[in-house]
């Protein structure tokens, strides 16, 4: 028998890597390299009162990002991995990795929903101190680009409040049974 079945199943798995996040040394030269020279689009800013040095969303599909910028607000993160993210089929998917994480003793830096985008996630760290993220229903942006206004975010810290607090248009299941 090899590893790979001796493993057993966890409740929850991996679809794709679903995107990047870089801390860029110069946010304007790094937006202009992913637009001009790789084609992506933008789909939404955060201006430096939201986050230090500014940060931009990326697409080049319908997933709301696949790269996000973030600028020098951190010099000693300049031209750094900021984060990746997974992305899982449900969202008690979400919960059950979250349940794995706290048993491993995992060190979970977020959990619930950011703004642009509006996933709903748990974000933790590798063993090497690597951010990591595992998410569930990321904004679509269809053929016309129409992205959700900012007005419509909702940050929550907790699923459960993700889960009790819907963005517009967002249809969620109830909190699974098995996670309350």
């Amino acid at each position: 028998m090899s590893d790979q079945e001796l493993r057993p199943l966890l409740p929850f798995q991996i679809r794709r890597l679903g995107h990047v996040v870089l801390n860029c040394k110069d946010l304007a030269a790094s937006e202009r390299f992913y637009t001009e020279v790789l084609g992506f689009q933008v789909s939404d800013r955060y201006p430096e009162t939201l986050v230090p040095g500014g940060m931009v969303f990326l697409r080049c599909a319908t997933d709301h990002h696949t790269v996000a910028l973030v600028g020098a607000g951190h010099p000693e993160r300049a031209s750094s991995l900021n984060h990746f993210a997974f992305e899982v089929a449900t969202l008690d998917e979400v919960f059950a990795a979250r349940d794995v994480l706290r048993q491993h003793d995992v060190p979970i830096v977020f959990e619930g929903r950011r703004r642009a985008g509006c996933q709903i996630a748990v974000e933790f760290l590798d063993p090497d101190g690597n951010n990591l993220e595992i998410y569930w229903n990321l904004d679509q942006v269809g053929t016309d680009g129409h992205v959700r206004p900012s007005s419509e975010w909702r940050q929550a810290f907790t699923l459960e409040e993700a889960v009790a607090n819907p963005v517009r248009g967002q249809r969620l299941p109830p909190v699974p049974a098995a996670h309350r």
